[in-house]
């Protein structure tokens, strides 16, 4: 299968570890010209040297997602400066875990700011170059839990339910302008923020990091956790002209541990 994306422009958030890095690397094997964004300016100089480039354009965004005003200047200066993009990868680290009970209306605050009006942000400085372009593909990286909210993870649950419906909402607006908006949800991956999520259990529970992970993988039917470059596969895939009637939908990625369908 052809996904005819040599040449496409993409922005790609959070895109110096875990599923960002890996969708990033994904996209420019395909011919694609990435542009990364992220807060590390160093880790990000470091993943533009790790990209494929065969005569492509990558380059890089220096932004905080807790900072939409900061961010909305960077990203309308680049888009006025360069030819803007065919593709926006919206991804960012999930905030803390823990019972939504226990949550500080700050918690809330902070992640509502970086995973739902930081997107916003995006999506309004990149879509009227999408609709002169003819082409766009909006994915959002979110989590199986806006299908069946997990334990422990409370402000997570709660606002990626709403990023879920802010882009199916926007898919019925856009999809007029050849304009796809889809999310993926990805199950449990070997990032750093599993680490974290299992270091965390193991440190409440008292059973081992390995007693942990086991159990997790325990749960889901192909008893292991996904691979980052799995994830950006069905993420590239999104992206390309091979998906072109795919739209407004939440594709698990996650070995069919979700129960719902």
């Amino acid at each position: 299968m052809n996904l005819n994306l040599k040449n496409k422009r993409a922005l790609v958030c959070g895109s110096t570890q875990g599923i960002g890095k890996a969708t990033a690397m994904a996209l420019a094997k395909e011919g694609v010209d990435v542009t990364l964004v992220a807060r590390n300016e160093e880790k990000l100089k470091q993943v533009v040297t790790e990209l494929s480039n065969n005569n492509q354009q990558h380059n890089y965004i220096v932004a905080d997602f807790q900072n939409p005003d900061e961010l909305k200047l960077k990203i309308e200066q680049f888009v006025s400066e360069n030819h803007g993009f065919h593709i926006l990868v919206n991804n960012t680290g999930g905030p803390q875990g823990g019972p939504v009970f226990n949550a500080d209306l700050s918690e809330f605050e902070s992640a509502f700011t970086q995973h739902l009006k930081c997107n916003h942000v995006l999506v309004q400085a990149i879509v009227p170059t999408m609709k002169v372009l003819g082409y766009g593909r909006i994915v959002n990286v979110i989590s199986t839990s806006v299908k069946q909210p997990l334990d422990g993870l409370g402000v997570s649950n709660t606002i990626r339910g709403a990023v879920a419906s802010w882009s199916k909402t926007l898919a019925n607006e856009l999809g007029q302008f050849n304009i796809t908006v889809n999310n993926v949800l990805p199950g449990a991956t070997g990032t750093e923020r599993l680490s974290e999520i299992i270091n965390n259990k193991s440190g409440k529970t008292g059973k081992t990091v390995d007693e942990i992970a086991a159990m997790m993988q325990g749960a889901v039917p192909m008893k292991r956790f996904a691979k980052p470059e799995e994830i950006a596969n069905a993420i590239t895939f999104l992206a390309s002209e091979a998906a072109s009637y795919i739209n407004g939908v939440n594709l698990p990625v996650d070995g069919g541990r979700t129960k719902s369908l």
